[in-house]
């Protein structure tokens, strides 16, 4: 804008977009093709975290089972068992969850129910 030129009294800005459900959150969900930043879902990446933890106190012989493992952490073993296969995921799901590249779809409850053990049907399952 120049000096002199009229202030509008109204500017219109048309965003396409659409609220989505994800993790018992909304968020805003841009149209495809559209460029979106980098987001990473913190639940699951302290999922992620928890559970490789989790597995090297196990495989270092600190703790024998998951259930004294669970009992110490304060945690259901059956928790603890549903964390710890996401040490199972393929490490570029790992890479691509950690920067915040995963799709919409990958969120830690549908990760928690399950999901393929060998990596090739992993990739085109996410």
């Amino acid at each position: 804008m120049t000096r002199g030129a009229p202030i509008p009294e109204t500017v219109t800005l048309h965003v396409p977009f659409r609220i989505v459900k994800r993790g018992g959150k909304k968020e805003m969900q841009m149209p495809e093709g559209a460029t979106q930043p980098r987001r990473t879902d913190n639940a699951l990446v302290k999922a992620l975290a928890r559970a490789f933890r989790w597995k090297r106190m196990l495989e270092s012989g600190e703790f024998t089972t998951i259930a004294e493992l669970a009992e110490h952490e304060g945690i259901a073993p059956s928790y603890m068992t549903r964390v710890l296969r996401l040490t199972l995921l393929a490490p570029d799901i790992v890479d691509t969850i950690l920067e915040g590249r995963q799709g919409p779809d990958v969120i830690l409850a549908r990760l928690m129910y399950g999901f393929p053990e060998e990596w090739e049907r992993q990739k085109k399952s996410f």
